[in-house]
């Protein structure tokens, strides 16, 4: 596993130091993702643009705060230390490497805000997508780091999903009905 995590890092180190525009949104993410600082920010965001669901939407921040204070907890007990061998594109805030917090914020986000809103799930999944696959571009994450890290991300959110969510008026499901397809019920 050791060896594929290297080679993977590898390939995608290469696409940063390769392509210019590349490097350059991999580091813009890798910034904007620092302390879950775009994930807190588009949560505070949404909470003053959703009247109706703005206690939702402040919980699930928190949530998302959380789950990189858990992920910065757990890098702390691990210590693996951040991969070597070539030139990082960023700087980053400390020597440890395992879980990706970019990756446990990000992931914690996309899914506690994708279930206030359609429109946020369409758009939040691929921004966290890339900012996951940012951390190993600018080279300071081994792909197993951002798969633990966007585990433990989904994890936080599946735990605290239902009190963040707890006073969210339920959508209407799609049920079948008899031939002619489907009704709202």
């Amino acid at each position: 596993m050791r060896h594929v995590d290297h080679r993977l890092l590898a390939a995608a180190r290469d696409c940063g130091h390769r392509s210019p525009a590349t490097a350059a949104a991999a580091r813009a993410l890798s910034f904007s993702g620092e302390h879950g600082a775009l994930w807190l920010a588009a949560g505070l965001a949404g909470a003053a643009a959703d009247r109706e669901r703005r206690r939702a939407w402040l919980r699930a921040t928190a949530l998302t705060g959380a789950a990189h204070a858990v992920g910065m907890g757990v890098k702390r007990l691990v210590r693996r230390p951040r991969p070597d061998g070539g030139a990082a594109l960023v700087r980053t805030a400390g020597r440890h490497s395992f879980p990706s917090c970019h990756a446990t914020s990000a992931t914690a986000a996309a899914l506690l805000f994708g279930a206030l809103s359609p429109g946020v799930r369409r758009l939040a999944a691929p921004v966290a997508a890339a900012m996951c696959l940012s951390r190993l571009v600018v080279g300071v994450h081994y792909p197993t780091d951002v798969v633990a890290g966007a585990l433990l991300g989904a994890a936080t959110a599946t735990t605290g999903a239902r009190w963040a969510m707890r006073d969210v008026p339920a959508r209407p499901r799609l049920r079948a009905r008899a031939p002619g397809g489907w009704s709202r019920g």
